[in-house]
């Protein structure tokens, strides 16, 4: 398992973990099985011009996305389990087609890790440099993390939280509006009235149905992102 050692972080004006001397332990691990094999077919995979790409974790995997956005060159480029490191480490390969959009949906699973979110919200600073450097056209879209359905998660997911989830969003949405980038509000559209993930669109408190998929498709549409 790899481990990063983070030291406290000033980042765009968000609090910094309370002392530069506490020193935290980071999982930045990221390629097991799953990933080095969904990365080996995604390298393989032709590039095609205006590709528009899904990238994030098993949320975004989870998408039939060329189904729902038909006509379109879309591409998923979701992982299971994987982390900001990770998306980080592959980033260059959904880079190399120069795509017209990337929609981008992480962070859960280092939360999951206990990763705070200042670090996270890091990562994603890393993530948007680097696609203005090496595709400065791409159109860039930050989705918010869902919501939680606190009661019906494993106990594997106990380190997460509806209030940390809210706070990270707050964070992405001041990165956007500092860097000329478009969030997209998918918080909203999955959460009830408690602020939780809908829990007839999920299948733990955390994924979704295959339904589902369509009323996030929809929205995209509705607010002419596609």
């Amino acid at each position: 398992m790899n481990r990063l050692f983070f030291t406290g972080l000033l980042f765009l004006g968000f609090p910094c973990i309370a002392n530069a001397q506490d020193t935290l332990a980071i999982d930045s691990s990221y390629a097991n099985g799953h990933y080095l094999q969904r990365l080996d077919f995604f390298k393989k995979m032709p590039n095609q011009k205006k590709e528009i790409a899904f990238v994030g974790n098993s949320i975004t995997e989870g998408g039939k996305w060329q189904e729902l956005i038909p006509n379109k060159h879309v591409v998923n480029r979701g992982i299971s389990g994987d982390v900001t490191y990770g998306i980080l480490a592959r980033l260059d390969e959904v880079l190399a087609s120069k795509p017209l959009k990337i929609f981008l949906l992480c962070g859960i699973n280092d939360m999951k890790r206990g990763t705070p979110n200042e670090v996270i919200l890091a990562n994603y600073l890393r993530m948007i440099k680097q696609i203005k450097a090496e595709s400065p056209a791409t159109q860039i879209y930050f989705q918010s993390v869902l919501p939680v359905n606190i009661a019906m998660l494993p106990k594997s997911y106990e380190k997460l939280s509806n209030a940390k989830i809210s706070a990270l969003n707050e964070g992405l949405n001041a990165l956007c509006k500092a860097y000329g980038l478009h969030y997209v509000n998918l918080h909203a559209v999955f959460a009830d009235g408690n602020g939780e993930l809908k829990k007839e669109l999920s299948i733990d408190g955390l994924h979704l149905k295959s339904a589902a998929y369509i009323i996030w498709a929809a929205h995209l549409k509705k607010e002419h992102l596609l």
